[in-house]
C-alpha cells in the first residue's frame, strides 16, 4: 500500500503547535504534500525538517510568512523538480515535485484570488502557464499524483453554499472550466470524487474562519489528489480527518495499492 496526505497547513510553526507531527507519527504515511508553509527554511525546527522517519524537502516563498511547499517522504527520491520555470510564480514557492522511479509527486499550491482583482489575475496567470506543464506531466508516460489546494471547488457538490459563490473567486466559471479541462482533456483523474462519487458535505477540506463555518459544516473541497489514470485505477481508500485541527484545511489521505 502507498499512503498519501496532502494537507494546507495554513503555517507549519502554528500547525505543530497544534500536534500536526504527533499526529502525523501515527499516519503511517508514505509521501506527505504539504502547502502554505509561511516560513522560510531557515525557520524550521530540526523536527520540522525531518520528523521521525521522514525526510523534508522544500520550495519557500521569497516574502516571509507567505505561501510555500514542501513534502515529506519516507525514502530519498531519485529527483527533485522545484518551480515551474516562471520567476514571479516560483518566488511565491508554489510547486515541489519529488521523483520515485516511474511515479512522481508533486505539491502545489494554486494562489487564491479572494483578495482582489490583482490576486484573481495573478491565479489566472498561473493556471496558463500550469496548463501545458500537466499536460507535459500527463504525457510522461509516468505514473503521477498533483496533491494540494487548487483553491478551486469543482462542482456544486463540492461547496455547502454553491448558489452564493457562483461569482466568488474559488467557484468561478473560467475556474471551474479549467478543472474540467484538467480532467477532460488531459486524462488526469480527481481521485477522492472517483472513490466517492455522490459524498457532499464528507468530503469538504476547508471552511471559512468567519461564522462559525466549521461547526456548520459550512465547507469546501479544495484540497485535491489529482492522478493519471492508472494510478488513480488502484486507489483504494479516501478519508479527511476532521478529530483533530491543526489548520484551517483537513488532511485528505488517499491509500493506493502498489
Amino acid at each position: 500500500m502507498l499512503r498519501i496526505v496532502t494537507i494546507n497547513l495554513n503555517g507549519i510553526r502554528s500547525a505543530c503547535a497544534k500536534g500536526f507531527l504527533a499526529w502525523l507519527a501515527r499516519q503511517d504515511a508514505d509521501v506527505v504534500c504539504l502547502q502554505e508553509l509561511r516560513a522560510q527554511e531557515a525557520d524550521l525546527t530540526p523536527e520540522m525538517r525531518a520528523p521521525g522517519g521522514y525526510q523534508g524537502y522544500f520550495h519557500c516563498a521569497d516574502k516571509r510568512g507567505y505561501s510555500g511547499v514542501g513534502i515529506y517522504a519516507k525514502r530519498p527520491p531519485d529527483g527533485i523538480v522545484t518551480g515551474v520555470g516562471r520567476p514571479d510564480i516560483d518566488a511565491e514557492g508554489r510547486y515541489l515535485e519529488l521523483i520515485f522511479g516511474t511515479l512522481s509527486v508533486v505539491s502545489v499550491y494554486l494562489p487564491s484570488g479572494s483578495s482582489g482583482p490583482e490576486r484573481q489575475a495573478a491565479k489566472f496567470a498561473f493556471m496558463d502557464h500550469f496548463f501545458p506543464q500537466l499536460a507535459t506531466l500527463a504525457q510522461r508516460g509516468r505514473e503521477v499524483v498533483l496533491c494540494g489546494d487548487f483553491n478551486i471547488a469543482h462542482q456544486e457538490i463540492d461547496l455547502k453554499n454553491w448558489r452564493g459563490n457562483r461569482h466568488n473567486s474559488g467557484f468561478l466559471p473560467e475556474e471551474r472550466a479549467w478543472f474540467t479541462r484538467v480532467l477532460n482533456e488531459l486524462s488526469f483523474v480527481d481521485v477522492h470524487r472517483a472513490l466517492c462519487p455522490s459524498e457532499g458535505e464528507g468530503c469538504y477540506t476547508w471552511w471559512s474562519n468567519r461564522g462559525q463555518a466549521y461547526a456548520k459544516n459550512v465547507g469546501w473541497r479544495i484540497d485535491y489528489q489529482i492522478a493519471t489514470p492508472d494510478l488513480a485505477a488502484r486507489a483504494r481508500k479516501a478519508q479527511v480527518y476532521k478529530e483533530q485541527r491543526f489548520s484551517d484545511h483537513a488532511p485528505l489521505i488517499i491509500d493506493y495499492d502498489l
